[in-house]
């Protein structure tokens, strides 16, 4: 078992979508992440673990999701309103469509899904693993519903997130090296990471869990996350305009956008990278 990558893709045509409706530095590593699903087919019942307010699955999926489970009640209100996106009508029977993403949403803990042993035939979790203080419980938890030979798709920040940061490795390149620690403290904290794990480090963890890890591989180069990093601070009025209006975005057009998406598009398209500083994971139930 090792490194296996997907085909490449010409160009990520999620970009767009994705900057419409939120920061373009989570649009940005959300497009990136969403080009990979086309490569799987999740059978059902499909458990989105950790589905947050429902707006990934909204950009990405053809398909309904079975269950989509959170603690956050708000989250969960936000994604019983979530409508697919127009250029992926949702298929339901035989040529039917449907205008809910999910079909049930559950508020809950991953380390308490009230669903009995073996009743998901399929699970992804996209970039909410590494936020989890108590990992083994909520992979375990996961392993317990999932039936034996379903496959588990999740992606996380990996073991170099932290060292590639682009403010503390200027700090440290001028000697300030204790600044530079402090500060990747502070932006791990702002980013509510607590498990960037090596390959090796998870291979044991879903063990333990009862998964067996088929493969994975790394993207997200440290030129991609640099882009992240500093969304963070220019993508303030993103935060102002959520707040106040409920809307990450006020003015979706080209006008408003369209520089931004030609700055960001090469990284959208970077896909595959064996120097990334994020995870893809591809595990199945033993």
């Amino acid at each position: 078992m090792g490194i296996a990558t997907p085909a490449a893709r010409a160009r990520n045509g999620h970009l767009w979508p994705m900057l419409q409706s939120l920061p373009y530095f989570r649009a940005l590593l959300r497009a990136v992440e969403a080009d990979f699903y086309g490569e799987f087919e999740l059978a059902s019942p499909v458990l989105d673990l950790g589905c947050g307010d429902g707006q990934f699955a909204s950009q990405v999926f053809k398909k309904q999701i079975d269950v989509g489970i959170d603690p956050a009640l708000g989250s969960l209100r936000e994604a019983k309103g979530q409508t697919p996106s127009p250029a992926l009508p949702l298929e339901k029977g035989k040529g039917e469509t449907h205008t809910e993403v999910y079909q049930g949403l559950v508020q809950a803990f991953g380390s308490q899904i009230p669903f009995a042993d073996g009743y998901f035939a399929s699970a992804f979790s996209n970039s909410v693993l590494e936020h989890i203080t108590d990992l083994q419980p909520v992979l375990s938890e996961t392993g317990r519903v999932m039936k034996k030979g379903a496959l588990f798709l999740f992606c996380v920040p990996n073991h170099r997130w932290q060292e590639n940061l682009s403010i503390s490795g200027f700090l440290r390149r001028i000697g300030l090296k204790g600044l530079a620690n402090a500060y990747v403290r502070l932006f791990t904290r702002i980013s509510r990471h607590v498990n960037m794990l090596s390959p090796e480090d998870w291979e044991k963890r879903l063990n333990e869990a009862g998964f067996q890890m088929e493969r994975y591989w790394h993207y997200f180069p440290p030129a991609a996350l640099h882009a992240l990093e500093w969304g963070h601070y220019f993508g303030l009025p993103s935060w102002v305009a959520r707040a106040l209006t409920g809307r990450w975005v006020l003015a979706p057009g080209t006008w408003n956008l369209g520089f931004t998406e030609r700055a960001i598009r090469k990284h959208a398209e970077g896909g595959v990278d064996e120097e990334g500083t994020y995870t893809w994971y591809v595990a199945r139930r033993k």
